[in-house]
C-alpha cells in the first residue's frame, strides 16, 4: 500500500481564492511532468507553471516539490496550489487519477508519516487535534504534542522501565553472566513503587487538563422561571433557548458551547426544577437529573428578589459538587455574592468568577500531559497492571514479575505507536559488554 502514490484536496472543498492538492509517492514528481510544462525538478522549491490536459490549460499554478526524506510523509511530495472553487479543483484531482494516483485514504498522509518513522502516534494524535482545536488552549496543547511532549514526558519512565526488564531477563536467561545486578522482589519493588506515584500523577494531570482543554460539563438548573435560559442566551450570545413568564417552558435539554479566557463551558439548559404532574414537563425533569449526575459543574440559578426553602434544598442537595450559585434579576435586587442580570445581559460577573477559578489550571496547556483520551486510557491500563503487579509482589516469582512489567511497558509502547518487543530486545543486549 505504501508503494502507490496517493492524492487528494487538502483545502475545504468551496469556493475561495486558493485550493491546495496534495501527491506523495514515488510516481509524485513524474505525474507532474506530465500534466505540467516543468521538466527539470529541483526539490524544496516553488515553481509557476500551468496544468494541463493534453494541450488544453486547466490552471495557472505554484507547485512545491519535497523531496523522499525531507517532507512531511518522507516521501517525493508535491503540491499544487491552484485556484480556489469546486469546479477547477476537482478537475486537477480527476487528471492526478487518471495520470495513476490513487485517491488518498482520510489521514493518510498522516498514516504515512508515522509508518516512515517522522512522527510517533501521539504526534499524530496532536496533528488531528490541532486541526479540531476550537480554542487557543486547545491549539496551545496540540502545538506541544506535535513537538513531542508526550514522548518528553513518558520517556523517562519508559527508559527506567526497559532497564529493570532487561536486567531481570538477563537473570533468568542467561545466569552464568554474573557482571548484571540480580534483581530479586525487594530490589525491584521500590521502582515498581515510583512508576505507579508516576502513573497516578500522569493521570490526575491529564484529567484535569481535560476539562479545561474539551470543556466543563456543565448544567443550568433551578427552578422554573428564575432565568435559566436567559443565563444561558446570555453566554452564548443568542437566543437558542425560549424565554416567556410561563414557568416550565424549557421541556428538553438545550445545549451550547462557549469560549471564555480561561475555560470553555459545555452549557446544558435544564427543564426547571419543581413537583409536578404534567407528564412531559415531568419528562423534562427526569432528564435534567440526568444531565445534573454527569455534569463537572453545576450553575444554580436563583431569584435574587425571592429565595425560597426549593432554592435552599437545591444548594444543599449539592453543595459537595462543584456547584456555582448565581443571583439572577440583579436589576431588580442585587446581592454580594455572583450577581447577574441575565435578561438585561449583564452576566460579567459569573465569566470574571469562572476565569479566576480555572485562570491556575489554564497553565497546564504550557506542560508535557498526555492529550487525549486514548492516551488516557492505556496510561491507565499500564497503572492497573502495576497496581496489580504490587500487591502480589511479595508471593510471586520474577518470571510472574517480568510478565506483568512487560504488559505495563507494552501500553506505554502503545501511547507512542512503538514495536515495544522489538524495543525490549535491542536494549537488553544494548548492555551486555564488548564481545560478549
Amino acid at each position: 500500500m505504501l508503494n502507490d502514490t496517493i492524492c487528494a484536496i487538502s483545502t475545504a472543498v468551496k469556493d475561495g481564492a486558493i485550493s491546495i492538492v496534495r501527491m506523495s509517492g514515488e510516481d509524485a514528481f513524474n505525474v507532474i511532468r506530465e500534466i505540467s510544462d516543468i521538466k527539470e525538478i529541483h526539490p524544496n522549491t516553488i515553481v509557476y507553471t500551468h496544468v494541463k490536459d493534453k494541450r488544453q490549460i486547466i490552471d495557472e499554478v505554484l507547485v512545491s516539490f519535497f523531496e523522499k526524506g525531507k517532507s512531511y510523509t518522507r516521501e517525493n511530495m508535491v503540491e499544487i496550489n491552484c485556484h480556489g472553487g469546486v469546479y477547477v479543483t476537482r478537475m486537477i484531482l480527476n487528471l492526478l487519477l487518471e495520470k495513476g494516483c490513487r485517491l488518498a485514504e482520510p489521514g493518510e498522509f498522516t498514516r504515512r508519516a508515522y509508518l516512515n518513522g517522522r512522527i510517533d502516534l501521539s504526534e499524530a494524535d496532536s496533528i488531528n487535534d490541532l486541526i479540531r482545536a476550537e480554542s487557543m488552549i486547545q491549539a496551545r496543547s496540540a502545538i506541544r504534542g506535535i513537538n513531542g511532549s508526550v514522548e518528553r514526558l513518558i520517556l523517562p519512565l519508559m527508559e527506567e522501565m526497559k532497564d529493570v526488564i532487561a536486567m531481570i531477563e538477563v537473570n533468568i536467561d542467561y545466569p552464568e553472566y554474573e557482571d548484571e545486578r540480580e534483581m530479586t522482589q525487594e530490589v525491584i519493588r521500590p521502582y515498581v513503587e515510583k512508576w505507579v506515584k508516576d502513573c497516578r500523577q500522569m493521570i490526575d494531570k491529564a484529567e484535569r487538563f481535560r476539562v479545561i482543554k474539551d470543556g466543563l460539563n456543565t448544567v443550568i438548573i433551578g427552578k422554573p422561571n428564575v432565568g435559566k435560559s436567559s443565563l444561558l442566551n446570555a453566554l452564548l450570545e443568542k437566543d437558542k433557548a425560549i424565554v416567556t413568564e410561563i414557568a416550565g417552558t424549557t421541556r428538553d435539554l438545550v445545549e451550547g458551547k462557549v469560549h471564555l479566557k480561561n475555560i470553555t463551558l459545555n452549557l446544558i439548559d435544564t427543564a426547571g426544577i419543581r413537583n409536578t404532574e404534567e407528564k412531559i414537563e415531568k419528562i423534562g425533569i427526569e432528564k435534567t437529573m440526568e444531565a445534573i449526575e454527569d455534569a463537572d459543574l453545576i450553575i444554580l440559578v436563583v431569584d435574587a428578589s425571592n429565595i425560597d426553602e426549593e432554592d435552599r434544598r437545591l444548594m444543599e442537595t449539592y453543595q459537595d459538587r462543584n456547584l456555582i450559585t448565581v443571583y439572577n434579576k440583579s436589576d431588580l435586587y442585587k446581592t454580594g455574592d455572583i450577581s447577574i442580570s441575565a435578561l438585561n445581559n449583564d452576566i460579567d460577573a459569573l465569566k470574571d468568577y469562572l476565569n479566576e477559578k480555572y485562570r491556575d489550571d489554564i497553565s497546564l496547556a504550557d506542560e508535557d500531559i498526555l492529550n487525549n483520551e486514548r492516551q488516557i486510557a492505556l496510561m491507565k491500563q499500564c497503572l492497573n497492571e502495576l497496581e496489580e503487579l504490587m500487591a502480589h509482589i511479595d508471593y510471586e516469582s520474577t518470571d510472574i514479575t517480568v510478565t506483568g512489567l512487560d504488559a505495563a511497558y507494552h501500553d506505554l509502547c502503545l501511547i507512542l505507536g512503538k514495536e515495544y518487543q522489538e524495543d525490549l530486545i535491542d536494549h537488553m543486549f544494548r548492555n551486555f559488554c564488548l564481545g560478549k
